[in-house]
């Protein structure tokens, strides 16, 4: 994907979806409320759990997976969040770097 996100050799995704993916990262991010780096490996994300939300993670998580198969997502919900803990293999951990800049640079917009 672009911007860093995933190297273009692991990505499946085709080139002119690429924008259109990060686009929905960008969205998925407007309710972040925290990125928390738990390891080299795994990434847990905090949102907020507005109407819709757990259901349009689940959603786009899933699609990621499909074209980028490294990718591990576990979707849950505490009170009014939804946890989307990433993980992805040792070998992969710089992938797991340009997603929480991404999500960084979102929280730090505001």
């Amino acid at each position: 994907m672009t911007d860093e996100w995933v190297p273009v050799e692991a990505c499946t995704l085709p080139t002119a979806e690429q924008p259109l993916r990060v686009a929905e990262f960008d969205a998925l991010f407007a309710v972040l409320l925290a990125a928390d780096r738990r390891g080299p490996a795994w990434l847990r994300l905090r949102l907020r759990a507005d109407a819709g939300v757990a259901d349009s993670t689940a959603d786009l998580t899933a699609r990621e997976s499909a074209c980028c198969s490294f990718f591990a997502f576990e979707i849950g919900t505490i009170g009014p969040e939804v946890l989307v803990d990433v993980r992805v293999p040792d070998s992969r951990y710089e992938v797991l770097d340009g997603v929480e800049r991404r999500a960084q640079a979102a929280l730090s917009a505001r």
